[in-house]
């Protein structure tokens, strides 16, 4: 993997965090599982963050429960495959990303799993070209990134597994059972080399859209993402996000914007929690899973208003629009939450007027 260049708009994590891989293998000298880049300690201490044996500050990728992260890499030492799951927004993709590049320097062995996600995707196509002219070959067969995985040795990642039809996601039974892929039209198979694994996500709101099979269900150790614990926590999960996407857009704004993150995240959490932070009140729900992924979101585009439309200092008038738009999801039920949140929780709540009569002025 080389480096990105400078005008890219976003960098792979090996790419963008090469410096601190860079440091944490230069003196890791703990044991490493065949085609690890990293020792299992040294993976942790990448995704968490930490300090590397020459002194190089490690930042934190995740923000929660070492532990979560401890069994995702020794799960990924064996020979069953990792699943991540969680609501969406549980940064179950930013987590699979980082462990790929800290483990194999390579996240881009990537399958995105959708309803039409087909066999090919697992398995392996053809260049119909070729395979007219020549017949079957090994020159007309087109890896799937999870055959390139298997030859290479390395971590490969789908995403949204549940959004793949399950007669697809069969296709992955014998990969992980075995670790072979049979090319019958070949007369061959492949076999993994040590180091190849597979790291699935899937969100709680998917289950039943395309449920795993048993067999399939079987091959893998679940590890659950959950929601931040506490509202400090995902305001400082949001702001190191915001602080991180501020810089790599160059949004032209002062970025010292904890005030208005902390009244995007507690509005976030009392109406998931369905009542106000200090018990007092119960409020109605909306459709939406208002995560952690949609807060970051809200107040990014909140700094892009303030940047380019405003005078660089993120306001409430900035983050109104943002928030509306990720509260109603269903113009007909969310538009009555929102609206009821707004004159019985907003409108009553010390210093916030600002905000209520922004998001007034929007619905």
């Amino acid at each position: 993997m080389t480096d990105a260049p400078p005008d890219i708009l976003r960098a792979h994590a090996e790419q963008q965090f090469a410096d601190e891989l860079a440091a944490l293998a230069r003196d890791d000298d703990r044991p490493r599982p065949p085609s690890w880049r990293l020792s299992p300690w040294a993976v942790v201490t990448y995704v968490l963050g930490g300090v590397a044996p020459d002194g190089t500050e490690i930042s934190p990728k995740y923000v929660g429960h070492r532990r979560l992260i401890e069994i995702a890499v020794a799960t990924l030492t064996s020979d069953r495959a990792l699943l991540l799951l969680g609501v969406p927004g549980t940064a179950k993709t930013w987590v699979s990303e980082h462990l790929a590049a800290a483990i194999s320097a390579d996240s881009t062995l990537l399958v995105q799993g959708t309803s039409g996600t087909p066999e090919e995707a697992i398995r392996y196509g053809w260049n119909y070209a070729r395979l007219l002219s020549e017949g079957p070959s090994r020159g007309a067969l087109v890896p799937s990134p999870v055959l390139r995985g298997m030859e290479t040795g390395a971590i490969v990642r789908i995403e949204e597994l549940t959004r793949i039809p399950a007669d697809v996601q069969d296709a992955l039974i014998t990969i992980l059972s075995e670790k072979t892929l049979p090319i019958p039209e070949l007369h061959e198979e492949v076999q993994a080399r040590r180091g190849f694994n597979v790291i699935a996500t899937a969100n709680d709101r998917d289950r039943g859209v395309n449920d795993l099979s048993a067999a399939l269900k079987r091959r893998f150790n679940v590890v659950v993402l959950p929601l931040p614990d506490d509202a400090e926590q995902e305001v400082d999960i949001v702001r190191r996000r915001v602080a991180d996407l501020g810089r790599a857009l160059e949004l032209p704004v002062e970025l010292e914007v904890l005030g208005e993150i902390r009244r995007v995240v507690t509005i976030f959490r009392e109406l998931r929690e369905g009542t106000t932070s200090d018990g007092r009140t119960k409020i109605k729900s909306p459709s939406g899973t208002l995560s952690t992924a949609e807060a970051i979101s809200v107040v990014t585009n909140g700094l892009a208003l303030a940047g380019h439309f405003g005078d660089g200092v993120l306001r409430a008038g900035d983050v109104a629009a943002g928030l509306t738009g990720a509260v109603i999801k269903d113009p007909t039920q969310d538009a009555i939450v929102w609206q009821e949140y707004l004159e019985t929780v907003v409108r009553e709540r010390r210093g916030w007027n600002d905000l209520y009569r922004a998001c007034r002025e929007l619905t």
